[in-house]
């Protein structure tokens, strides 16, 4: 397979170069230490939002929230039946 070194554009091929897909150890290295330096950002989120939407779903809620019939609001108050 052949393409171009991230680092400085230069054809490289995965058959002839040990440091593929860099052309040397000296971009090999230069990367390292972008990725090093955060000079590098991943854009998209670390975690799956959708995750945090299931937690909140499965959370577990207060009768009241829930609409339990049996809660008139009086445990809120430290009433209880």
């Amino acid at each position: 397979m052949t393409a171009r070194c991230p680092i400085c554009r230069k054809p490289t091929d995965s058959q002839s170069s040990f440091d593929f897909p860099f052309c040397s150890e000296r971009c090999r290295l230069l990367d390292l230490g972008n990725w090093a330096s955060e000079k590098y950002k991943i854009s998209s989120p670390v975690f799956d939002e959708s995750e945090l939407e299931d937690e909140d779903r499965d959370a577990p809620q207060s009768r009241r929230d829930r609409g339990d019939p049996e809660d008139n609001g009086n445990e809120a108050r430290g009433h209880r039946r």
